[in-house]
């Protein structure tokens, strides 16, 4: 799934294609529940004619505000992508949503899984109210980070994937902040010293800034792999320590790492550096690699 630095590097390439200030001129539906709200003819005849006025991020999603007081929020989750191209071009089949931008050009929404929403509303708050604080927002302070984890007896990596808790994470970066704040994905919030929690700080945003630096990690070459909206692949991968880098040795301390199940998803984990806590919990094992 895309996640924070994925979900920012389209923005930005947006942005920077000038999209803010055009109009939407036309809107198509090709898989009718991609629109989550309102109903996708009435998601067609409210969009045509409005005007984009900012381009944002808020969490994972991506926020339009467009004239009128209508704001589109678009979740990519498991495979979307936003496609930037020249209005005539061949649709392929995964395109399942496409607005014609002032005649000449189009934004296409791809997603293979079809797990993917766009919110069309006046509204939006509804939905982004619900979101924690932005991790790299200069208010998520280290003080601010250790009040929130000492109100909570969560294991730590499930509550750091809880977008109610904190906006913008997924699997790839709390593995790697994890890592490199030397913590084990099963410590419980609350019992973490105030040092490991300014580490664990430290490391979300450093991951993430190193993410959005390289554009994104893509994982393979497959087509619900991520992708820009420049249809470039990101490049944050080779600069990954710990996941999907199992069997091979930690980069820290040369201990081989291991994947197992936490919270239903696999963690990628030194068993050296991050120790395990002391509470007889045991992992669930995959059969695979």
């Amino acid at each position: 799934m895309p996640e924070l630095p994925e979900v920012q590097t389209v923005v930005d390439q947006l942005n920077q294609q000038a999209i803010v200030g055009r109009t939407i001129t036309a809107a198509r539906v090709y898989w009718p529940k991609t629109i989550a709200s309102p109903d996708p003819e009435q998601f067609c005849e409210t969009i045509i004619g409005l005007t984009v006025r900012k381009l944002a991020r808020r969490g994972k999603f991506i926020v339009c505000q467009l004239s009128k007081g209508q704001t589109l929020l678009i979740h990519l989750r498991m495979s979307g992508r936003l496609n930037w191209t020249a209005k005539g071009n061949a649709r392929n089949k995964h395109e399942h949503v496409i607005l014609e931008i002032d005649r000449t050009h189009e934004l296409r929404f791809q997603d293979t899984r079809k797990f993917g929403r766009l919110f069309l509303t006046q509204a939006p708050q509804t939905i982004l109210g619900r979101l924690g604080p932005e991790p790299l927002d200069k208010t998520f302070t280290g003080r601010r980070f250790l009040s929130m984890l000492q109100r909570t007896r969560r294991q730590i990596k499930p509550l750091l994937l809880d977008q109610h808790f904190l906006a913008g994470l997924g699997n790839i970066y709390v593995d790697e902040a994890l890592w490199a704040a030397r913590i084990h994905p099963l410590r419980i919030s609350s019992t973490l010293a105030e040092a490991e929690v300014f580490a664990l700080h430290r490391a979300i945003r450093q991951v993430l800034r190193k993410g959005i630096m390289n554009m994104g990690t893509s994982l393979g070459n497959g087509q619900g792999n991520f992708y820009s909206a420049n249809n470039r692949p990101g490049k944050n991968a080779d600069q990954l320590k710990v996941f999907r880098r199992t069997g091979k040795p930690c980069l820290r301390c040369g201990t081989t790492i291991i994947r197992r199940i936490v919270a239903q998803r696999s963690s990628h984990i030194c068993t050296k550096c991050q120790q395990p806590p002391c509470d007889g919990k045991t992992f669930k094992k995959r059969t695979t690699a």
